[in-house]
Parts: structure tokens; sequence; C-alpha cells
């Protein structure tokens, strides 16, 4: 018997699906079945390899900016310039946008001072910077400044000060107006002094001598660096340890000769130590005695010095060299020799010897090093003075 057409039809896929042994093919009666085909296939494609572009000869390697000053200066020169311009441009889009918001009515420029000219006055035997007829007053207060007439320069200079602002806004800003702040400091100290403290609060003179102080024990000047090996050691330049010796030799010795007799201050980090020792209680009773001791100009001035050099020694020195009160032991002596310049280096001392090794920072290393200038330079104008006291 013969198998039917659908009985071959379900052979013929099973053999498709699950291939076993060939068989012959079952007889057909007819011609309308349809082809088998495969269920997937998929051809294979090639690999597509991207072509390699070269692309020249190495870039050169870079080279070293210009150590010119002259370079320098016309590049920030030529920043200042776009800067100058981006403002304009944007001031003109401002003043166009204005008018478009409010026609028919004319740009209101902006509040600026209510001054025109700054100066010195001899007011009842001190001197006061007048803006205009307005003499100045201190911001806290509202007290009016008075200088002592022996520190004509320190009143020039706070009247410069004033000259240079363009605004209110300005006068508000400290940053602004240092010399200002440092004046009214040392007015705070004074009048301060005249006020009878109980033993709950502590005197201005009092807190400013115990912050002072903590820099005794940490100043920079009695940090050593550790003794050069053989292989830092550079021919024809002093290591940082024989600066440091140097400076510590001039300074300190003069301190110890001159202000402190017979006070022994010495090095507090030295050789492979890493922890620094503190002083003695009688060097450090000596030291604050004569720190609580200054007057009020000279106290501000000290305390000035010290948070910007980081350092009490240099400070000290500065102040004794310039003032015209009693610590000052160099007053009168034309020869000064130790100056700004002097103490912002004796503050500085490895950062300009790392800066002479590897090179300066730009506007970083230089701002930094202007800005000491600028602090210590207060503190010579506020100590200093002709001598000639107000009675």
């Amino acid at each position: 018997m013969r198998p039917s057409a659908n009985t071959a039809l379900r052979l013929a896929s099973r053999r498709t699906l699950f291939p076993t042994t060939p068989l012959p093919p079952a007889p057909t009666k007819t011609t309308t079945f349809l082809s088998l085909r495969q269920i997937h296939h998929t051809p294979a494609a090639p690999a597509t390899v991207s072509p390699i572009h070269g692309s020249g000869p190495p870039p050169e390697p870079p080279s070293p900016a210009a150590d010119n000053a002259a370079v320098r200066l016309a590049r920030r020169k030529k920043q200042a310039e776009l800067l100058r311009q981006a403002a304009d441009i944007r001031k003109s889009q401002q003043a166009s946008s204005r008018k478009k918001q409010q026609p028919g009515q004319e740009d209101r420029p902006r509040p600026r001072r209510f001054w025109k000219d700054v100066g010195v006055k001899e007011v009842d035997g001190a001197l006061q910077v007048h803006l205009d007829a307005r003499p100045l007053r201190h911001p806290g207060t509202k007290a009016i400044v008075r200088l002592p007439l022996s520190k004509p320069m320190l009143a020039g200079a706070l009247a410069l000060e004033w000259d240079q602002l363009t605004s209110v806004q300005q006068a508000t800003k400290h940053h602004l107006i240092p010399l200002t702040s440092l004046v009214c400091r040392a007015i705070d100290i004074a009048e301060d002094d005249e006020v009878a403290h109980s033993g709950a609060v502590e005197s201005l003179r009092a807190g400013i001598a115990k912050v002072v102080m903590r820099y005794l024990d940490t100043d920079t000047m009695l940090c050593f660096a550790p003794p050069p090996a053989s292989y830092d050691v550079i021919e024809g330049k002093e290591s940082l340890r024989e600066t440091q010796q140097r400076a510590y030799q001039e300074i300190v010795g003069y301190l110890t000769s001159r202000v402190w007799p017979g006070v022994e201050i010495e090095p507090v980090l030295d050789g492979d130590s890493l922890m620094p020792k503190s002083h003695s209680e009688a060097t450090r009773a000596v030291v604050e005695g004569w720190v609580t001791g200054l007057s009020a100009w000279e106290l501000a001035g000290l305390e000035r010095g010290v948070l910007a050099g980081k350092g009490l020694l240099g400070a000290v020195r500065l102040v004794v060299e310039w003032s015209e009160d009693a610590a000052g032991l160099g007053f009168g002596d034309a020869n000064k020799k130790f100056g700004v310049e002097e103490a912002a280096k004796a503050a500085s001392l490895e950062v300009d010897w790392q800066i002479g090794n590897w090179g300066e920072v730009e506007d970083t290393h230089d701002v930094e090093k202007e800005d000491l200038r600028r602090q210590l330079g207060s503190v010579v104008l506020l100590v200093s003075g002709t001598g000639m006291k107000s009675s």
C-alpha cells in the first residue's frame, strides 16, 4: 500500500529538521506541492579594513616661555587692552538695551563718590583727612580720624588712598582701604587702653600680644633646613641652610644685643628634627612684656607685620628700626639698614631660594611678593614720623 501525499510531506519535513539516514523520495501523484526551504540562512560578511591615513611629521617640542620682564609686561598690557575693549562693548550693549526698554529717557550714570577733593588739614593739634569739607571718620565708631602731628607722611598716604576711590561702594570694601583699616586699628587700641577691664574681659592689647607670641616658637627664621647632602651642594651657590643662618645671625643678633639684652633665642627646628621646640618661660616672659608695653601705633604695626610675614622676629626688627616712639632704637638715623625690602626677604627666605633654583610662577610668586612689600610698607608708614609730638 502506498503512503498518501500528506504522509509523504510530513516525512520530508521531519528529515529536514531532524536529519537521519536518507530515504528514497515518495512517489507523488500531483505537482502542486511547494518546494522546501531552509528555516534561516545568514551570509558571512567580510571584515571592512579602514585605511591608515598618515598625519605628517611629529610636532616640534614645546619651547619654554621667555622669562623676560619686558615680554611679560607687553603681554599683560595686551591683555589689559583686550579687557578694556570688552568692558566698553558691554557698556555700550547695556546702554542700548536700557534705551530700548525706556525710550525717551537719558542714560543715568552710576552714583559716584560725593567728594571732589581730598586734603590734609591741621585741626586742634592733630592732622585730619578731609573729603571736601567733611573730615574722615572711623567706619565703626563714626569718630573723626585724628593723627599725630608727627605723622604727615601717614596722613598724606591716607588722603591718597581716599583720592583713588571712584565710588562710595568702594569705601565699604576693606581690601580697597587697607591703610585706613590699619589706622583705625591703632585708634581702637588707644581707645581700649583707656577703658577699665575686669578680669572676665580681656583687653585688646592682651589679645594681640597673645596672638603674636604664637609665632615665636614657629618663626620661619628659626626653622633651619637640614644640612645639605653631597649631591645637593652647588658649587658657587649658597645653600638654604647657610642663607637662613646668615639672616638669623643678623636679625637675632641685633635683637638680643639691643632690644632684649641677655635673652637667648635659639632655632626651634634644626637638623633632622620634625617637631619644633619651645623657648624657655623666661624668654617668653621678656618678649611678651616688651610687646605689651608698645604704644598703640607700634602694636598695630607689629600685628600687621607678624601676620604678613608669618614671623615675629622680622616684624620686631622692622618696628624697632622705624618707630618714633619708645621702641624705636633707630629713630633719627638717616642710614637705616633694615627696611621693607630687607624685611620682605627675611620673611620669604625659603621661597626666594627655591625661585632662584627652579624659577618663578607667574601671577603667583610675583603677586605675593608685591603684596608682602605693600603690607610691610604700611607698617613703616604707621610707626614712623618726624618725632614732633602734639601737645
